[in-house]
């Protein structure tokens, strides 16, 4: 009969301890993951930036000396990422296949221009900088035009600065509410060993004595539902990367790494604190109120 008392309160224990290590696991990888949006949201942001081209237009009188100066210019500009030059050849065989049709036998001539397509470093991509960039292009007299989608570039630095704020807003509720489901979760596991904590307490033992198995298995709790967390966190990593490889999410290792550290020392250092103030809790109530 004690024998199979004693394995059914061994099954509800191992339950209870997987119950924690999974919800502990749970929520640090979402809090995880939060931070590596959190992370990466400038890396996404810029991203974007960098795929708005200035599009420096040449006029027909423009020496081919003066385009090779400009093109190295360009290329060793700090707010240059990269440059493409397009001749009018090119201009008008990509025209011709997207309208499906040769418009130059129409017209006799190729109306179009040589141009420079400029992909700025996403520091750069602000309104009144491309606006001195493009003044400055423009000064040169053998550059007819310099074109980019300003409303563009001014609607998108909005959207990131609205993006980031609420990013970090999120990040801000997301970790008191992780910190708030890991502590109920460790509450409940010392609830049910209340009458425990209290005997030990009747018999003199001190509150050292009686906290530090409670919160040593606590923190092993933590540290396999910090594993398992930081192994979805991998994965999850693993997966984005290949799928989105141009945002290079690996690329940072030390930002990476601290990240994953965090993680792993959140989840004991919420354990540990948990487990404190709930066993506090439960040496500082009387007898009777144990059972309430």
């Amino acid at each position: 009969m004690s024998t199979s008392f004693e394995k059914y309160q061994r099954r509800r224990l191992i339950s209870s301890y997987f119950s924690v290590v999974i919800s502990i696991a749970l929520v640090l990888f979402l809090l995880g993951m939060l931070g590596l949006l959190v992370l990466n949201t400038k890396k996404v942001a810029d991203h974007f930036k960098e795929q708005i081209a200035l599009t420096v237009y040449l006029k027909d009188t423009a020496k081919e000396v003066e385009i090779e100066q400009l093109k190295k210019s360009l290329a060793m500009a700090d707010y240059t990422k990269s440059t493409t030059y397009v001749s009018k050849e090119e201009a008008a065989e990509a025209h011709s296949k997207e309208i499906g049709e040769d418009f130059m036998e129409f017209l006799g001539y190729n109306p179009l221009q040589n141009s420079i397509d400029v992909y700025m470093n996403a520091d750069y991509v602000s309104g009144e900088q491309v606006d001195e960039i493009a003044a400055d292009l423009t000064s040169k007299n053998f550059v007819d035009e310099v074109i980019y989608d300003k409303p563009l570039i001014a609607l998108l630095n909005e959207n990131v600065k609205k993006i980031s704020f609420w990013v970090l807003i999120a990040s801000g509720v997301f970790t008191f509410i992780a910190v708030l489901l890991i502590n109920s979760s460790i509450r409940l596991s010392v609830y049910s060993k209340r009458f425990i904590i209290k005997t030990m307490q009747m018999v003199g033992a001190t509150k050292g004595f009686i906290r530090r198995p409670f919160i040593w298995q606590s923190v092993k709790l933590g540290i396999i539902g910090a594993i398992i967390a930081l192994i979805g966190m991998a994965g999850a990593l693993y997966y984005l990367n290949n799928s989105f490889p141009q945002l290079s999410l690996t690329s940072d290792v030390k930002l990476l790494a601290a990240l994953f550290i965090g993680v792993f020392v959140m989840g004991i250092l919420i354990t540990w604190l948990s487990t404190f103030f709930a066993t506090s809790r439960f040496l500082n109530l009387k007898t009777d109120e144990l059972y309430y």
